[in-house]
């Protein structure tokens, strides 16, 4: 069906009449470029000797910055330094233009049930046994995630140290590209009613702030369901100074350790058919390698290249370069608990829309009617099971990823679906737990170890046990009632719903519905808000230059010590669009144009 899918949308792409001869004397159409954009290849068309930049001369040999990921930051970032210098992006993924999966909000769930080597999404297992998902496309998270869009608050920007006025410059750059108001589903103005009824009030009605209250946040799916991502705000670009190569994977960033401190000359990346090139930075003053490979990628980049805590490096004999004990420390990841909610009503598709922001530190938000059909997966929260406890019989000692994955493949023709209706979900806010992230090896192409410690520090699980007792009352009340044509249920007879779901790999206790503590434990999921392992004031200073060497920055989430407002992809394309037109100034002043 995905296939069937996917040639149906490359087909509505092409031309309306393509040929390969053209008749004498009559114009030839032009021919169909599934990359959109003239300035991306593959990455086999690298030169490394003669033919890495583009400038206002035609091709050099150097760049004055190469991107590493062309994600959610990345592409924006990398748009606004094209204006005026020569910009190299590293994409170790495709492009999503031609991915169904990527492409269509009905796909949603099949995109992250894909775990091929060529997927848009990567995934992953933490040792806290949560299943997860990385972006592996250009574009980045904006690829694979619910498309909710909500700007951070006040409070986060000025804890950032940013600056308000081009903060709120920036937003708008990206909301009038890719950005629209979504179209209200039944279910969810049965949420929003539902929220209001239990006091998650005032409504603020549509808006793009971060506010107490009931909410209608922005979406990057337009109304006919076509996903809009950050690979599309390279629209903005200067193609003459912008070169995007996919299928690039960064093996190591190249330091010259001759002189009192590192210093970036370039990097080392791989093409899709596994030959190496050299990339290198210009030698003129202000140029940079930028690290924009998420909070997975980038300290994962920074210890591979020989950045990082000393022991780790040695134990897998890499270089040391420069030595950092916090890098891959303090990770966090928001996590995220559901109530799954049965209707006797027909279930129309809907991603996140409708949110309540509480007081509390919770946010409350709803996904209907994905995996319902015999050849899907349940996918939508990062897990790889559906509802028939498929992970069951796997003992809790063998549960590691790659037994995981093999049961998965034996098993994958026996799934079938057994739930019609909704989940409503509840998201912490500013976890105090921390975890951290270290490499298994030193192939770029595997995960590393990643620990979240989800509800370690007490006060989460005792937001948690709240935030559980806030939702029952929602999916309880008059108006969700009405909505679902379903008898009311007790809480523990829900949470049941939600434990068989066994949408995790953690291990269960007999007592998990009548204990909402064990409950929110036993049955955590991730929301991909995670967040950290490149700290600011520990790795990277607060204009994100990496403490200790010359011409390196680290510009994405990695660091972020919490997830901005409900959820962070506005944010983050943001300040790629924000450090850029700061590096910008920083560097011509007012001539910058920006």
């Amino acid at each position: 069906m995905a296939l069937k899918l996917f040639l149906f949308a490359l087909l509505i792409s092409l031309p309306t009449s393509l040929s390969s001869t053209a008749s004498k004397g009559k114009e030839q159409k032009p021919k169909f470029n599934p990359y959109r954009y003239k300035f991306i290849d593959k990455a086999s068309t690298f030169a490394s000797s003669s033919s890495s930049s583009f400038s206002s001369n035609g091709r050099d040999s150097t760049y004055d910055y190469i991107v590493i990921g062309g994600g959610t930051a990345g592409c924006p970032l990398a748009a606004t330094l094209s204006r005026n210098f020569s910009v190299l992006v590293l994409e170790r993924g495709g492009v999503p233009f031609t991915n169904a999966n990527v492409s269509f909000l009905r796909n949603f769930h099949i995109g992250l049930a894909d775990t091929s080597a060529s997927s848009a999404s990567q995934a992953f297992v933490s040792t806290d046994g949560v299943y997860n998902a990385r972006a592996r496309v250009l574009g980045g998270g904006s690829c694979i995630n619910a498309g909710f869009y909500s700007r951070a608050d006040a409070a986060f920007v000025k804890r950032a140290g940013w600056d308000p006025k081009l903060v709120n410059e920036s937003y708008p750059w990206v909301e009038r590209e890719i950005v629209h108001q979504p179209k209200l589903t039944l279910w969810q103005k049965a949420l929003r009613d539902s929220l209001l009824e239990v006091g998650v009030r005032p409504f603020n009605g549509f808006t793009y702030d971060h506010v107490s209250g009931t909410k209608i946040g922005g979406t990057i799916f337009d109304r006919f369901g076509r996903r809009h991502t950050a690979a599309e705000l390279l629209a903005y670009a200067n193609p003459q100074k912008l070169r995007v190569l996919i299928y690039a994977t960064v093996q190591k960033i190249v330091f010259d350790t001759s002189g009192t401190r590192p210093r970036v000359t370039g990097v080392i990346f791989k093409d899709e058919n596994g030959n190496q090139h050299q990339a290198l930075l210009s030698n003129r003053q202000g140029s940079e390698v930028i690290l924009s490979s998420g909070a997975i990628g980038s300290p994962q980049m920074l210890m591979l290249s020989g950045i990082g805590p000393k022991k780790e490096l040695q134990r897998l004999k890499i270089p040391l370069v420069l030595e950092n004990e916090h890098v891959g420390k303090g990770m966090a990841d928001n996590p995220m608990n559901t109530i799954l909610v049965p209707s006797k009503q027909p279930i129309e598709q809907s991603l996140i829309q409708t949110v309540g922001i509480t007081k509390m530190g919770v946010y409350v938000e709803a996904s209907t009617g994905f995996g319902q059909s015999p050849e899907s997966i349940h996918t939508h929260y990062g897990v790889m099971s559906d509802k028939n406890e498929l992970f069951s019989t796997i003992p809790a000692k063998q549960r590691r990823p790659e037994a995981t994955q093999a049961y998965i493949r034996r098993n994958k023709y026996q799934l079938h679906e057994a739930f019609n209706g909704s989940f409503i979900l509840e998201k912490l806010a500013y976890p105090i737990s921390r975890g951290h992230l270290s490499l298994l090896n030193t192939n770029v192409d595997d995960n590393p170890s990643v620990t979240f410690n989800y509800f370690k520090h007490p006060v989460d699980l005792q937001r948690c046990v709240e935030a559980i007792r806030l939702v029952s009352k929602v999916v309880t009340s008059k108006r969700f009632l009405n909505y679902t044509q379903c008898d009311k249920q007790n809480v523990h007879e829900m949470l049941s719903l939600s434990v068989k779901a066994n949408i995790n790999l953690r291990p269960k206790q007999v007592n998990d519905t009548k204990s909402m503590a064990q409950f929110c434990k036993d049955t955590v999921v991730t929301i991909w808000h995670y967040h950290g392992g490149c700290l600011v004031g520990k790795v990277v200073s607060p204009d994100r230059k990496v403490l200790g060497v010359n011409r390196l920055r680290v510009i994405d989430g990695s660091t972020f010590d919490e997830s901005p407002g409900t959820n962070p992809q506005a944010t983050v394309m943001m300040m790629g669009r924000y450090m850029g037109v700061k590096i910008l100034r920083k560097r011509l002043g007012n001539k910058a144009g920006v």
